[in-house]
Parts: C-alpha cells; structure tokens; sequence
C-alpha cells in the first residue's frame, strides 16, 4: 500500500546567526541598545493627555484590526467614527459578545460613508469634523495620507498601521525597528507613508506587525491549517519546516494601538508588535491542531521548485526566517501580549473556524499537486 512521503528539500539557508538556541539569543539585547538612543528624548514629541476624551477618526474598522480596536477604544469613553466605503455593515456582533456590550457598542459607533480615494471628499469631510486623533489601518499608499493631514492642521495624533514586511530580508534576526528596510519590497507604499509622516509636522506613530491572527482574520493564516486539518488531510511545508516566523494576536494588536494613544514616548516612533515567541513552520501546524483538538498532523515537506503552481499560492507565509524583536514596545509602551501562541490559535479556532465560519472556502489543489507527486514518487 502506498504511504505518502517526506520529499526531499532543498538545503535551507542555515540559522546559524540565529544562535543554536533561540532561547539565547542576543539580538533582543542589540535592539534595546539602538532604541534606549532614540526613545527616551523624541525630538519634537507632543504631550497628549492620554485620560481626555477624543475625538477620533479610524480608516476601515469593520473587517478585522479595527474591529477590536473600535470597541476597546468606545469603552475607553472615545467618540469614534469609522471611515468606510460602506459596502459591509457598519458593525456586526462578535463572538462570545453579549447582547448588551454590543447593543451598547453600537449606539456608540459613527460612521462617515465614502472613499478614501476620493482626496476631495476626505478633505471637505475631514476638515469639516476636526477630528483630534486619526488610527489609519488600511492605508496603503502615501498619496491616501496626504490628503488626511492636509484635511487636519490641527491633529494631536497619526496612528497608522504599517508592517514588518517592509525590512530588508536579512541573515539577522529578529527585525528591530532600526534595521534596514527595503524599498522595493510589497510594502514600499507603507514605507512611503512613513518617510511622508516624517516629513510633516505632526506627531505620528507607526506600528509594524508581523503576522496577524485571531477570529474575523481575513488572511488565510490560521485557517489555511484549519482547513486541512479538519479535513484529516496532510499539511504539506515547503522545504524542511524549521523556517522560523512569528504570529500575533489581532486583540494584542488593538491593545498596543490602544498603548500608543497619547504616549508621550510614542511620539514620532515606530514599534514592532507581535507575539514573544517565535515558532517554525512545522511548529505551527502542530500547534494549529492542538488548538482546535486535532490529532498531531502528518506533515509533508517538499521543493517549491519542483512544481508550477501558476497563480496559486500553495502556503500562506513567505519561505524564509521573519521574525521581529518586540522589545522596544515592551519596554517603551509597558505593552505586553496576552496570547500565547496556541492560546491564541485556541482564541481564534473556539470563536471563529470552531464555529464553522471562515473567510475563503477550502482549495486543496495545490496539496493534491505536492500529495500526488510523493505517491509517484513511492509507487
């Protein structure tokens, strides 16, 4: 009977800068040391009164981020106006959220309806509101900002969501804020906005997360896995699985949004935010099926260069080490996630694919491909 087998892998680059034990490694040590020079005294830093109520303007808030961000921010006592096209509901009710706690969160909410695009529409609309603090989650290029803080001569507050994917790819890891960045990466639009905010007078803070997870994720990371592990099937890695990455939580992620806020020591700063831990691809999968009660998964490793998948994408996170130090965060911020990683995956799989709900239907194709070849390969 044939049984499916491990293809062979091409040879990953080695971890060996990583240290043979991640658990002493020392570029947490080197990432406190570069930012202790920057943080402590921001050049131009505002005061904000953290405890005043504002008056605050998110771009998107109803898919994922800003969904959590909105509702810890409208119980803080903030008035909050989400800034969408208004092609989905304006809220929905979480899981595991009571019916008075979102009764109430909806009363709350504003909503101003239009398209960021349309740069004469947000300045006209922007300038008309004043609004104190803007949270930007789903800006993507600078020429999207421009138009905000143009609208704003008076904003107390810049808050946008950028990335950790806009470093440059480097044998040394964990990403500090200060490392290189590449500016032909995906992100250079976000990396753009950041060089835009800069060059503006006003007080900004940019969060780069790494990979998020957590209920209403509309990336397909956590449920990639689900997917196939409900369906009792093979998880197929690229090359040998001990690719080293890194998750964190979307409600840790609202929570360092929420720390930013009228932070004095956040004030023209940019701040990785993501879990503690760091975990290898393989890792992942088994963490995935401890999450959801699934037995240990059967893994399948394979070459990526061995097959043409065409547009598909055959797993859901880049084949490299990515990973990021949250040091400064922590210490600056006095941050700290709440999840760790399987309590987290448990979080999003109880509230979420646990639940029968998901973002993208399952495509096996791709597995099929790789599954396919490795019984060839035995038979």
């Amino acid at each position: 009977m044939s049984k499916l087998v491990v293809l062979q892998p091409t040879k990953q680059p080695p971890i060996s800068l990583l240290s043979s034990s991640l658990s002493h490694f020392n570029g947490t040590k080197l990432c406190q040391i570069q930012y202790k020079r920057k943080v402590y005294q921001p050049k131009g830093a505002l005061h904000i009164a953290a405890s005043s109520t504002k008056k605050i303007l998110i771009m998107g808030g109803t898919r994922f981020i800003g969904v959590f961000l909105s509702r810890l921010l409208v119980k803080e006592g903030h008035q909050v106006t989400l800034f969408t096209r208004g092609k989905a509901p304006v809220t929905q009710q979480l899981p595991g959220e009571s019916d008075s706690d979102y009764a109430e969160f909806k009363s709350k909410i504003l909503h101003l309806k239009g398209d960021r695009m349309d740069f004469d529409f947000v300045k006209s609309s922007l300038s008309a509101e004043g609004y104190d603090v803007v949270y930007d989650i789903n800006g993507r290029e600078a020429a999207e900002v421009e138009p905000i803080l143009d609208a704003l001569p008076n904003l107390e507050q810049f808050i946008y969501c950028s990335s950790a994917g806009v470093y440059l790819k480097s044998d040394m890891l964990p990403h500090c804020e200060t490392d290189a960045v590449d500016p032909k990466s995906r992100h250079k639009g976000k990396l753009n906005t950041e060089s835009l905010l800069e060059s503006r007078d006003v007080n900004w803070t940019s969060v780069r997360p790494v990979y998020i997870y957590g209920p209403l994720n509309y990336n397909p990371v956590e449920e990639w896995f689900f997917h196939r592990l409900k369906a009792g099937r093979p998880i197929p890695i690229p090359n040998s699985g001990v690719q080293i990455t890194q998750l964190g939580h979307v409600k840790d992620l609202a929570t360092a949004f929420i720390e930013v806020l009228g932070n004095e020591k956040a004030s023209k700063q940019v701040f990785n935010i993501s879990g503690e831990k760091y975990v290898t691809f393989d890792g992942l999968a088994k963490a995935c099926a401890k999450a959801g009660g699934f037995p240990e998964p059967e893994i399948v490793h394979y070459n990526p260069k061995e097959f043409d998948f065409g547009k598909k994408k055959a797993f859901p996170f880049r084949d490299q080490h990515f990973f990021a130090s949250v040091e400064k965060a922590k210490h600056v911020l006095g941050w700290k996630p709440e999840f760790d990683l399987v309590e987290g995956l448990t979080d999003s799989y109880n509230l979420d694919f646990g639940r029968g709900t998901f973002r993208k239907e399952a495509d096996f194709s791709t597995d099929d491909m790789i599954l396919g070849k490795s019984f060839v390969l035995q038979s």
